[in-house]
């Protein structure tokens, strides 16, 4: 969940057109209501759909490839854009979601229980924000955008193996 100072918020088309692609996901952010939902089941689903095609020994490097891309290449993309926009985290910005997303998916079974498992956790510890995930957003302009949502990811997953360990999902 982004927290936004819309009223103050100004438009991001200062920013390089990478960055908004990037940090917008191609324009997700910009749906409404609730980008950031919109941004974390679009992930999920693409996860679904390209990860059901690769090789099961590919699955767990190729998420951690995603998610650790979409926290590198999101970091600056979400800085520029949150600087031209004049807010410290615009609610447009959604990237962070994706990185958080694959986090979350990392290790989970391709399935459709578990990949909608993920996905809800995800929003869950997103919203939420358990200590130290809100500390994060504290980190200077896109840091703290992005690493706050890998924190929530974590939870998420950790949370996921617990459940797929005790056979709750599958």
């Amino acid at each position: 969940m982004n927290v936004s100072t819309a009223s103050t918020e100004r438009p991001a088309a200062a920013a390089p057109l990478w960055a908004r692609a990037v940090a917008t996901l191609g324009g997700i952010g910009h749906l409404r209501p609730g980008p950031g939902t919109y941004a974390s089941a679009a992930t999920a689903l693409l996860w679904w759909l390209l990860g059901t095609r690769l090789p099961a020994e590919w699955r767990v490097p190729a998420a951690i490839a995603w998610a650790a891309a979409a926290t590198l290449i999101g970091i600056p993309a979400a800085t520029r854009v949150a600087r031209a926009a004049g807010a410290r985290d615009p609610q447009f910005v959604v990237v962070d979601e994706m990185a958080g997303q694959m986090v979350a998916l990392v290790a989970a079974p391709l399935g459709w229980k578990s990949v909608l498992a993920g996905f809800i956790l995800f929003r869950c510890f997103d919203v939420v924000k358990p200590p130290p995930v809100r500390q994060l957003e504290r980190l200077r302009e896109g840091a703290g955008i992005v690493l706050d949502d890998v924190g929530a990811g974590v939870y998420a997953l950790i949370v996921m193996r617990l459940l797929l360990r005790t056979g709750w999902i599958g």
